[in-house]
């Protein structure tokens, strides 16, 4: 391939035999429903995006975009990033019913509110959950005001940090658990 170019031709070529070490290449917007499946499967993706379009909001550290037309190797390196980081072991946290969160073969032990903040953060890890859904899983009869949702975020990201794990704020989008040194591997 000589790089991806802004041609039809070319470009669904280039996406066609572009999946090098598991890193999808999907075309922005054209392939959003596509593109909601590889994030919800935690697949490692590249967005093209269309010359005119706005840039994408990547949700984790597995997605990356470029716009159109791409140099080559603008492309090659953005791929071989993506791949970096699938291949970090990024080992997945552990909760079990008593409430303790294992990772990386330590454990800490959560109060009940903190066990079912995590249990969502846990079950997208390395991905953005919403403030709305952590409420609705933390207290499922009615949410709390948003500062007691804050006081237990703190209070989660205090008692896990000793497990090299961080509660991440995603602005106007919600939370991500991610590995604390998951920025310095990648």
């Amino acid at each position: 391939m000589r790089g991806v170019h802004s041609s039809e031709t070319t470009s669904k070529h280039a996406l066609r035999t572009l999946t090098i070490v598991d890193v999808v290449v999907v075309r922005w917007p054209d392939e959003q429903a596509r593109l909601d499946r590889l994030r919800a499967a935690g697949t490692p993706r590249l967005l093209l995006v269309a010359p005119d379009a706005p840039p994408p909001l990547p949700v984790d550290p597995l997605e990356d975009w470029v716009r159109l037309p791409a140099d080559d190797r603008d492309l090659r390196a953005r791929v071989a990033t993506l791949s970096s980081r699938a291949d970090v072991d990024l080992a997945q946290p552990e909760l079990d019913e008593d409430g303790l969160l294992r990772y990386r073969g330590r454990w800490t032990a959560l109060s009940p509110v903190e066990r079912l903040l995590a249990s969502a953060l846990v079950e997208r890890f390395g991905a953005v959950v919403s403030r709305e859904g952590l409420a609705r899983r933390a207290w499922p009869t009615g949410a709390p005001t948003r500062n007691a949702l804050d006081v237990h975020m703190l209070r989660l990201r205090r008692r896990i940090e000793a497990l090299s794990l961080e509660v991440r704020t995603v602005r106007s989008r919600g939370y991500l658990l991610q590995d604390s040194y998951a920025d310095r591997r990648a």
